[in-house]
């Protein structure tokens, strides 16, 4: 049975039985629009790369997603599976646990700068040819990946049932700008509680993971050839210029430029 499948997008793996691969394959795969490969896990580790399209990560933990400027970093045994938006030219690098290339014990999103970019679409070229040439490649590889600056990219699940419904109704519409105590007479809870329940589950504030949230959205939007202004609009911002000032702060480079890469 084929791993990759058409489903629709969701914040979270669904529940079901996961697929063991014991040796995380290195390779160069295309996914159409919207496909996913289902949840699985690995006991090696690997980078996941998409040289077009924008990749998302879930885990039990959240989601990471990546445009073509940015890899993620998926740590040996993590159960994760891979959503496409847009076309994605997906490229996989499996390295084995021992001796790991990097330290992070969940997944990381990096920055992918031209060299880096080369090195993986060069060694994921040809997965399956061994010469000493390939050896080499591979040590730059790990080089590079160890001094690629890493990215605050994740967008944490929530675990309390009160802080889910309110992640549930920002997820359906990212544009809502209600406040927190708006959101809480909602869900039955007050700006306080919430606010706690922020920090303490998820690490970061109401509005920070807001922001994480509107652009995962307005990157998956982008993907799919949305305009800049349209995508703005319907992630919540006021002006595409407020947009665009997030978005080159967050990933280095401009929403329309990023169409290019």
């Amino acid at each position: 049975m084929s791993e990759t499948r058409q489903t629709a997008s969701s914040d979270r793996p669904a529940r079901q039985r996961v697929r063991h691969q014991p040796t995380a394959p290195t390779r160069s795969q295309w996914l159409a629009p919207g496909a996913a490969i289902d949840a699985h896990r690995h006991d090696d580790h690997q980078l996941v790369y998409a040289a077009r399209g924008v990749l998302a990560i879930t885990t039990e933990a959240g989601s990471w997603i990546a445009p073509a400027t940015h890899a993620i970093w998926i740590p040996a045994g993590t159960t994760h599976a891979h959503q496409a938006h847009g076309a994605l030219e997906l490229h996989l690098v499996g390295l084995p646990a021992t001796g790991a290339a990097l330290d992070p014990a969940e997944p990381t999103v990096l920055t992918v700068g031209p060299l880096l970019r080369e090195l993986v679409l060069a060694y994921t070229r040809d997965a399956h040819r061994y010469s000493p040439e390939r050896d080499r490649l591979r040590a730059v590889l790990l080089d590079q990946l160890r001094a690629a600056p890493r990215q605050p990219a994740h967008l944490p699940a929530p675990a309390s049932p009160l802080l889910r419904a309110v992640c549930d109704i920002l997820h359906a519409d990212p544009a809502d700008s209600r406040t927190l105590a708006e959101l809480g007479r909602q869900v039955g809870a007050s700006a306080r509680t919430l606010s706690r329940l922020f920090r303490g589950d998820l690490g970061m504030t109401f509005p920070q993971w807001r922001t994480q949230l509107r652009l995962y959205h307005a990157l998956a939007l982008l993907a799919d050839d949305i305009p800049v202004t349209t995508v703005a609009h319907q992630c919540g911002w006021s002006s595409a210029s407020a947009f665009i000032d997030t978005f080159r702060r967050a990933f280095g480079h401009t929403p329309g430029s990023h169409r290019t890469h």
